[in-house]
């Protein structure tokens, strides 16, 4: 970067407020820049949102020569790279898409000094002729964005990632900085041996993301629930509902569309220009709701995404924690919404048991599974137990997840469980909740005359309960390790490892009740920014401009200006470019590029013109 008019280099500070538009760093953003700019190692764990990008961005403008950034996808780097251009920063990304003239042309650009960062592939970057030609070139740094890939044990591996722990070996003055949202601290371990960062500064940002409300819905028809967030809280607004298979997710995008909404469908299945198009579409339209499997979302960098809704339990707390954070990344409120059942329970064991994983691999998805079951049958705080699970400590209620909005009642369910758990001994550990709900309100049925099940002791023990109760019983006992979901046959219950201390040493058990899963009416604390009056009609028009100049450019919406943005220009109604310069976002750059049409939308309302 050019020295300012002092003919000194700028400081971090100047390049964050006139390049990036931000008055303060966030976090450990300015440590980690800091640590880089004088050429350290470093690892970065820091959440969906929380500004990673920065930290490796900044030090490629400070130092000097070219910084390489890799990255998995290639719409997470041209997103990147578009976004870079503009503020001004000469970015450009070096992958598959490109034609090999557009290639050679990079390239050049790069040996000339005509780029501060260049976006790349791991497997591109290992290349022979890639390697050969930066060999000769003085490096700024080098970037590994989503490194828990490399993690063998993680969600996302990528064996490419493998490769990169060569780096060091060729490029030893390099400084690199690996970065990723998702990691518990055995795979924070795993990411700084496979990558050659033992002797890396470590940068562990707090996971907490507090603008995203947590919420788990019990048992019930998931469907009208679904509608319910959507339209009473997110109407016309961006969201991701995720699916465990590819025929549920497009069967929900149809009746999503049918419903009146505009929803797409993502999953593997479908042709790559396929995906290509609902991506672009997601990414470039106003309040498209994508429905997914966990083959979308890595790399999508749109920040108003307003909900995240998962159909099924995800695998893992790490998983769940990624794919809800890609809710909210601008800051503002979002939501994040779960309906599980035990069906889904008994479908994830079956997975992990038919995979062709070994048994270490194995016993390891088991336990993560058993810690997303635990979680969703909280009866506290959802964020403290989510934080504690990444190593770290929230001391109070976070007051912004449903447990704490709406406090569960609890009961005891101790005489309950004994008749639950005898009910699963003494029928032969291998009937599902289904029929050991008949068999404990004394249900008349062929099956229990036929295997005698009539004449057990504990057929009809639970008849002053009602079937919805047992459901949920089961499905708690389940989730708290007292009952086991058997992945083998028709998914059977059997008794878990804490059965015993119900059973035999008489443990009291207290259990939820459950309760009526509602959308909120939409507010200002759920769903992003609301306007009323006047200052709805400024926020539509500004909206429509940004549409329109985001139409014009070929780019994303959200690259122009993001909602936040838009929000703090209709709070603030700047008229000045001084004033509008000190928007949240707003960098000498784009003050140059959008300020005077931005200017003039904002003095005409300010004026009464709705022209």
């Amino acid at each position: 970067m050019a020295a300012d008019e002092a003919g000194a280099a700028p400081s971090a500070q100047s390049v964050l407020s006139s390049v990036f538009g931000f008055d303060s760093f966030r976090g450990r953003q300015r440590d980690i820049v800091d640590c880089v700019v004088q050429g350290g190692d470093a690892l970065v764990l820091m959440p969906t949102g929380g500004g990673k990008s920065i930290c490796y961005q900044l030090p490629a403008l400070l130092r000097p020569g070219l910084a390489i950034v890799v990255s998995p996808l290639i719409a997470l780097m041209d997103d990147q790279v578009a976004s870079l251009r503009q503020l001004g920063v000469r970015a450009a990304v070096l992958n598959s898409s490109l034609t090999p003239q557009a290639q050679r042309d990079i390239e050049t650009r790069a040996r000339q000094g005509e780029l501060d960062l260049l976006y790349m592939a791991p497997e591109r970057l290992l290349q022979d002729r890639t390697l050969a030609w930066l060999a000769d070139y003085s490096l700024a740094l080098i970037a590994i964005d989503e490194a828990h890939c490399v993690s063998q044990w993680g969600h996302d591996f990528r064996p490419e990632y493998m490769q990169l722990a060569r780096l060091p070996g060729l490029f030893e003055q390099v400084p690199r900085i690996a970065l990723t949202a998702t990691a518990d601290l055995p795979t924070r371990e795993e990411i700084a041996d496979r990558l050659q960062l033992r002797q890396a500064q470590w940068f562990v940002h707090s996971f907490d993301r507090p603008n995203i409300c947590y919420r788990v819905a019990e048992q019930g028809a998931a469907k009208p629930q679904l509608l319910a967030l959507i339209e009473r809280e997110h109407a016309g607004q961006s969201g991701i509902v995720y699916c465990l298979s590819r025929k549920k997710t497009e069967a929900i995008a149809a009746w999503l569309a049918d419903s009146g909404h505009q929803a797409l469908a993502y999953h593997a299945g479908l042709s790559h220009d396929e995906r290509q198009a609902n991506q672009t579409r997601f990414l470039r339209e106003e309040g498209v709701i994508m429905v997914a499997t966990v083959a979308f979302g890595m790399g999508i960098d749109k920040p108003d995404v307003r909900f995240v809704a998962h159909l099924d339990i995800p695998g893992t707390l790490e998983g769940y924690y990624q794919e809800t954070g890609r809710a909210g990344r601008d800051g503002e409120p979002a939501t994040a919404w779960m309906h599980y059942g035990l069906g889904d329970v008994v479908q994830r064991r079956r997975m992990i048991d038919d995979g062709q994983a070994p048994d270490a691999r194995k016993r390891i998805e088991r336990r993560k599974l058993d810690a997303m079951l635990a979680y969703c049958e909280l009866a506290s705080c959802r964020r403290q137990t989510l934080l504690e699970y990444f190593g770290e400590t929230l001391p109070e209620p976070c007051g912004n997840c449903d447990v704490c909005l709406d406090p569960p009642e609890t009961w005891d369910a101790t005489r309950a469980t004994q008749m639950a758990l005898s009910a699963v001994y003494r029928t032969g550990q291998r009937f599902g909740s289904q029929y050991l709900v008949q068999h404990l309100t004394g249900s008349e049925t062929e099956r229990a005359v036929q295997w005698g099940h009539d004449r057990l002791s504990t057929y009809g023990v639970g008849e002053s309960i009602d079937a919805k109760t047992w459901r949920s019983v089961l499905r708690q006992l389940t989730a708290l390790g007292y009952l086991e979901a058997d992945s083998e046959g028709y998914g059977g219950l059997r008794l878990g490892p804490r059965a015993r201390e119900v059973l035999k040493d008489g443990q009291g058990v207290q259990l939820r009740k459950d309760r009526r899963s509602q959308a909120r009416k939409r507010s200002g604390s759920s769903a992003g920014p609301a306007f009323a009056g006047a200052d709805e009609a400024l926020w539509n028009r500004l909206k429509t401009l940004r549409t329109t100049l985001a139409g014009e450019q070929n780019v994303p919406p959200y690259v122009v200006f993001s909602d936040k943005t838009l929000s703090e220009l209709v709070n603030e109604q700047p008229r000045t470019d001084e004033a509008f310069l000190a928007i949240h976002g707003v960098g000498r750059k784009k003050l140059e590029a959008y300020g005077e049409q931005f200017l003039a939308v904002i003095r005409a309302h300010m004026q009464g013109d709705d022209a």
